[in-house]
């Protein structure tokens, strides 16, 4: 805070200083203190009341810290004697901002500014709140004053900056560019440019505005010597000579890139798109996304002769060929992917010649096959031949096993890559499951003999072959579906956790098991693993999709909570912060940054997980205090009422939902959040869940619109609902003296017309396909696999008809039943029928428990919220306690006051089942499920070639004959404590603890 001391609103630094080392050493007492003391010497001081306004944030003392605050603010605008500074300014802006009321802050350096016009640091401070605001014509207006008054450039470029945002994040037309071409040309006129990054800048506006010839003049004159490094600068020109159509010429130039940068993969695909004169990746929409650049996975060369485009290709090979006697080292894989490349071009263009591709790819695994990245490498390549090649491809490989390296690691590379080929290529999914079961031994035979080569390495260290048991565990899962067989599942599960007691840090392992114990229904195991990938900041955005739907749907909602505040808290303080880093790339002249840290904010704003996860937190609060009305109400309150809620989806308006989860870390029988193929029949040997990867991940973000409304409606339905049947009792009504709105009936009304469309039907087909299904004249799958929307819709459905009476379906009327009967037969009937239909043995936990859980925790409760409100109506006030006993005999006798003591006994009787079957449950001896477990894949005989186990088996020997000469101390002494009983009761625990979930709630 050194640079804060001086006179501030004319008192002594010595005055200050030591309020400030208290609270730098937070010391907040003592800081109060002094600043007390001090406000008794300078009571009309801004500074003095914005000192103690921020020690009171500080302290926790929102509500203080704010009325101090606007005291300050009020002495500012009202006392024409009181000295403004920066430094005053600045401590009420951290205030306010602190306490979200920039706005408050922005008033007060707009006061200053109209004071002190031409006072530079008062300007940039109000620059600065603009930047926070994301007010980018604001910003463009303060920087141009700013410019006026010094004529520095950054101010011009801060005032650039900022019309590139209006035009890419507002609303700004892209005529305001041809602004900021002006302003920079007239600059560059008078004082030129200093700065690398103004450069850069400059040029961008004129890409923008396809003047690429214009660009070109810039960075091939005088100023293209800001850019120091020569080859980021022939970067730039072989872009925009690509974009201007001259491709010979930015051929050369990327030409001459490749000699300085050989392993320059993304110079070598333009050098070769502009080779065959293919401009599809130079579309003006890359430059609006810097964060997510679009890929060129097709190409569009057909407007050349079949002689130039081989005759263009075997330039390019013959370059890459100079490059690879060039370089000739084992590091360098560029120029050995350009023969591949090249060889797919061919294919993209209809003449490509598969042998030729397969003996590139030979060649290459050869050279390269021992790496990580081989199979990822070649991915790309292999699409392009067909299904009968690719196998030819894999037949060559595994012939070539004998001649493959002699140095055991690079052995073990070569091995690791022909089984990631076989998954890549989907030829496991297509084999008989004999075989299928030796490819899985022989990979846990290959970590288990290939172990020794890592017992040198630290623990932190990748070890060699770990990928082995993830690809092992795959295979094992793959059995699982395609035998149902649960020992495969549990054995996967057993070689991961002995993988992890051998190295803790394998995050891979624990992706798998968070999926299968989730799989399984032990969320409790599944979300210690998540905790221990210890995902933070982003990461919470892109890694929490692995375990965000499986807790939504689970009942540890106190781990639920967790997870929601933590994500929320991240998303919540960078969209705060975020405006902070973009004021540090204006301060420290960063501009390409500026536009970068606003795309990326937006990109968060609308990110498909915060708008799900905002509406699931406040939901989650109302299911958790759902048995007590009056916590609920307070819930409620602090929600106002849910009115907001569903006006969200149109907030999140016409723009696209980004999808920001890092998908590839997804195992392959869950390829995206909510699709899981192990719920499904195994659908043939023909099928392969990699190649309809694409084809699942399209349709999302429809997907998830309708979810995100659907899901806006619930909170203020439910507040709706309690209303209507608050009201539902009229002799009580007026009895109390409330009044109540015909405008909620309405309202409810016209949102539960809005969730039936949702549903996909209209108001009144939804209507009798309720009733139809609560009579058994429709079928369970009426519903199909909506359940809980549409027992949702039911309750809310009653709930309306209460004040209404519009439907027709009164429960005073006994010939037919009424929406309280209606109510309770489906949730009888598919709540029950769901507890009597479940399964007792241990896999069928994971597939049936989810929407029991779902079933209880929202349509049930809030049937049992309305009920809780109609009694609570039945009660006198406090001040009417002596009512007549006629009248309270009448109230008890009416039909409706009968629907809801008959609604009770339904209630209670469906929770007295569920709690006995928990109990049940719970009952059962451990020892009896651990048996089960240990039985499923443990061999009855040596000589046993069939079945689970066997891979275990290999692993079980290796912990039996583990010696520390052979294995290392480390690895020796990691093995010792395993125990796959520990591992079979740590998943019955799991289990257990959601039965004792349900008998608690």
């Amino acid at each position: 805070m050194a640079s804060k001391f001086g006179m501030a609103g004319g008192i002594p630094e010595r005055r200050v200083r030591p309020i400030w080392d208290a609270i730098d050493s937070r010391q907040f007492k003592n800081a109060l203190k002094l600043s007390a003391s001090l406000l008794t010497k300078f009571p009309n001081s801004p500074y003095a009341l914005a000192l103690k306004a921020l020690i009171l944030e500080r302290m926790g003392k929102s509500d203080e810290a704010l009325s101090v605050c606007l005291s300050a603010k009020e002495l500012l605008f009202t006392n024409d004697s009181v000295l403004m500074d920066e430094l005053t300014l600045s401590t009420i802006q951290i205030v306010f901002q602190r306490l979200d009321h920039l706005d408050l802050a922005t008033s007060c350096y707009e006061h200053a500014c109209g004071k002190f016009p031409n006072n530079l640091e008062v300007m940039m401070g109000l620059f600065n709140c603009y930047v926070r605001e994301y007010s980018f014509v604001k910003q463009q207006q303060t920087a141009i004053k700013m410019y006026k008054i010094v004529g520095e450039e950054r101010f011009l470029l801060w005032a650039v900056c900022s019309i590139q945002l209006q035009v890419f994040c507002g609303n700004g037309g892209e005529k305001l560019l041809l602004l900021a071409e002006g302003l920079l040309k007239k600059h560059i006129a008078s004082h030129s440019l200093h700065e690398p990054e103004a450069l850069i800048v400059y040029i961008s506006v004129l890409e923008q505005q396809a003047k690429y010839g214009d660009a070109l003049e810039i960075i091939s004159g005088k100023l293209g010597s800001l850019i120091a490094i020569e080859v980021d600068r022939l970067r730039v020109q072989g872009r925009l000579l690509a974009r201007a159509g001259d491709y010979v010429t930015a051929a050369d130039v990327y030409q001459k890139v490749l000699e300085s940068c050989p392993d320059d993969w993304e110079s070598f695909l333009h050098y070769l798109d502009c080779l065959l004169e293919d401009g599809s990746c130079w579309c003006n929409e890359s430059l609006n996304d810097s964060v997510h650049p679009p890929k060129n996975e097709q190409c569009n060369s057909s407007h050349l002769t079949d002689e130039v485009f081989i005759s263009r290709l075997s330039n390019a090979s013959a370059f890459a060929h100079k490059l690879q006697a060039e370089e000739g080292n084992d590091f360098i894989r560029c120029p050995y992917l350009a023969n591949l490349e090249i060889e797919r071009r061919k294919h993209l263009q209809g003449r490509g010649d598969d042998d030729k591709l397969i003996e590139a790819l030979m060649q290459y695994f050869f050279r390269f096959g021992h790496l990580a990245c081989f199979a990822s490498d070649i991915e790309g390549f292999l699409q392009v031949l067909p299904l009968v090649k690719k196998e030819i491809f894999l037949e060559k490989l595994i012939k070539n096993c004998d001649s493959l390296s002699a140095v055991p690691t690079k052995f073990l590379g070569q091995s690791i890559s022909i089984f990631k080929i076989e998954e890549l290529i989907g030829s496991m999914f297509k084999i008989p499951v004999v075989e299928l079961v030796g490819s899985a031994i022989r990979m846990g035979q290959m970590y288990c003999k290939n172990l020794p080569l890592s017992k040198d390495l630290d623990q932190q260290e990748s070890m060699h072959g770990e990928e082995l048991l993830s690809m092992a565990c795959n295979v094992l899962v793959q059995l699982f579906w395609r035998t149902r067989e649960l020992g495969y599942l549990l054995e996967a599960i057993m070689i991961l956790e002995l993988g992890l007691m051998i190295r803790r840090y394998v995050w891979q392992y624990k992706i798998l098991l968070v999926h299968l114990y989730s799989y399984l229904g032990a969320y409790s195991l599944s979300y210690e693993w998540y905790k221990s990938l210890e995902v933070k900041n982003i990461l919470l955005e892109s890694v929490s999709h692995h375990i965000l739907p499986q807790m939504l749907v689970s009942p540890l909602w106190v781990d639920l909570n967790d997870v929601l505040k933590d994500y929320l808290k991240f998303m919540d303080d960078h969209l705060k912060e975020s405006a902070d880093l973009t004021s540090v790339a204006y301060h420290h002249r960063n501009y390409s940054k500026v536009v970068e840290f606003v795309q990326f904010k937006e990109r968060l704003q609308h990110s498909s997980q915060y708008l799900m996860v905002r509406l699931e937190a406040p939901i989650l609060q109302l299911k958790l205090n759902a048995n007590n009305i009056e916590q609920e109400e307070g819930i409620l309150e602090s929600l106002k009422c849910g009115v907001h809620f569903p006006e969200f989806p149109s907030e999140v308006g016409s723009k696209s939902l980004t999808f920001n989860e890092d998908l590839v870390s997804r195992p392959w029988w869950t390829p995206i959040p909510d699709k899981n193929y192990l719920l499904e029949p195994f659908k043939g040997v023909s099928f392969c869940p990699r190649e309809n990867l694409h084809q699942q991940r399209k349709g999302r973000e429809a997907n998830v619109r309708t979810a995100i409304e659907k899901r806006s409606l619930v909170p203020r339905m439910i507040y709706l609902s309690i209303q209507c049947a608050s009201a539902s009792l009229k002799e009580n009504i007026e009895a109390n003296g409330s009044m109540y709105d015909p405008k909620v009936s309405s309202e409810l009304r016209l949102l539960l017309e809005r969730y039936a469309k949702i549903l996909g039907f209209p108001f009144n087909d939804a209507m009798e396909i309720v009733v139809g299904a609560s009579s058994g004249q429709k079928s369970p799958e009426a519903f199909n696999s909506d359940t809980v929307d549409w027992l949702n819709f039911a309750v809310f459905l009653n709930a309306w008809n209460l004040s209404s009476h519009e439907l027709g379906l009164s429960d005073e009327d006994r010939s037919r039943p009424g929406t309280w009967h209606i109510v309770n037969s489906l949730l009888e009937r598919y709540i029950l029928e769901k507890f009597r239909s479940m399964r007792p043995d241990i896999s069928s936990l994971g597939c049936d428990l989810p929407t029991l859980v779902q079933l209880v925790a929202e349509p049930l409760a809030w049937h049992g919220l309305i009920i809780q409100s109609c009694v609570r109506s039945t009660l006198p006030p406090g001040k009417r306690k002596k009512k007549s006993g006629a009248g309270a005999a009448d109230q008890s006798n009416s039909p409706i006051s009968y629907a809801v003591r008959h609604s009770i006994q339904s209630l209670c009787s469906i929770v007295e089942e569920i709690m006995k079957w928990l109990r049940v449950q719970i009952k059962k001896p451990e020892d009896e499920n651990v048996e089960i477990i240990l039985s499923s894949f443990q061999r009855k005989a040596e000589t046993e070639t069939e079945g689970p186990g066997q891979v275990f088996q290999v692993l079980q020997d290796l912990t039996s004959s583990a010696s520390d000469i052979e294995l290392g101390d480390r690895i020796c002494q990691a093995l010792k404590p395993w125990s796959h009983i520990d591992v079979a009761r740590k998943l019955v625990t799991g289990q257990r603890k959601i039965f004792c979930w349900g008998s608690v709630h």
